[in-house]
C-alpha cells in the first residue's frame, strides 16, 4: 500500500516536506555522519571551490551580467573614490565568503533540525523575489547549473582522494547527490514552483532571484 503524502502539508510544513524527502532518496543519520567525516577532506578545499564556482559563472555574460550591478548592502560605496570596479570585486568576496559559510555548514552540520532546515529554505528563498527585496531577475536555469557544476566539484575531490576506497566514494558521492537534490527542491519550493500545477500547463514559471549565493 502507497504511503499517504499531504501535498497541502508539502507547500507549507518545511518539516514534513523534508522528510518526505529523505524518505523517497533515502536520506538517513549515517548520510550525516558521513558528510561530517567528509570535513577534513572538503575544508582545505573550499577556496579552490569557490574560486572555480566564480570563474565559472563569470565566464558567461548572461550570469556574469548580473554580478555587475551595485548590489542594496553596498550602497556605502557611494564615495567619488569608489570605483564600481571596487564595488564588484568587494561583492564577489562577499558572495564567496558567504558561499564559503554554506559549504562549511553543510558538512560540519550534526543534525538537521529544524533550524538548519530553515537556514536551506532561506538560502533558497533570499535569491527569489519572495524575499520582498529588489531583484535582478536572474532565471532558475543560472541556480539550477550553478548547484550541479558545485556537486561536480564535489564529486571531483572526493573521487580523486587517495585515502578512500571505492566504497567510501561512492557512498559519499551518493550522499551529496542526495544534499543537492533536497537543496535544489528547497530552492524550487520558492520560484513558486507548485505541486498543483501539471505537466501540461503551458504557461512557464517565471518566479526570479536576486542574486546567486548572496
Amino acid at each position: 500500500m502507497s504511503e499517504h503524502i499531504d501535498t497541502t502539508r508539502l507547500q507549507s510544513d518545511l518539516r514534513y516536506r523534508f522528510d518526505y524527502l529523505s524518505k523517497f532518496l533515502n536520506f538517513t543519520k549515517e548520510d550525516v555522519t558521513l558528510l561530517n567525516s567528509l570535513a577534513p577532506i572538503i575544508f582545505p578545499q573550499i577556496k579552490f571551490i569557490t574560486e572555480q564556482i566564480y570563474n565559472k559563472l563569470y565566464s558567461f555574460d548572461v550570469i556574469k551580467k548580473y554580478f555587475l550591478l551595485r548590489n542594496n548592502d553596498f550602497e556605502s560605496f557611494s564615495s567619488e573614490e569608489e570605483t564600481n570596479t571596487t564595488v564588484i570585486s568587494a561583492q564577489t568576496d562577499f558572495r564567496k565568503d558567504m558561499l564559503s559559510v554554506y559549504l562549511k555548514k553543510i558538512f560540519i552540520q550534526t543534525e538537521w533540525n529544524d533550524i538548519f532546515l530553515q537556514y536551506l529554505s532561506q538560502i533558497g528563498e533570499i535569491h527569489t523575489e519572495s524575499d520582498h527585496t529588489e531583484s535582478t531577475n536572474v532565471d532558475y536555469i543560472h541556480v539550477n547549473m550553478l548547484l550541479g557544476y558545485l556537486e561536480s566539484l564535489l564529486f571531483d575531490i572526493i573521487w580523486k582522494e587517495e585515502s578512500f576506497d571505492n566504497t567510501k566514494k561512492r557512498l559519499s558521492i551518493r550522499t551529496i547527490n542526495k544534499v543537492f537534490r533536497i537543496q535544489n527542491d528547497f530552492f524550487a519550493m520558492h520560484y513558486g514552483f507548485s505541486l498543483e500545477q501539471g505537466i501540461n500547463q503551458n504557461t512557464p514559471l517565471k518566479k526570479q532571484t536576486k542574486c546567486l549565493f548572496k
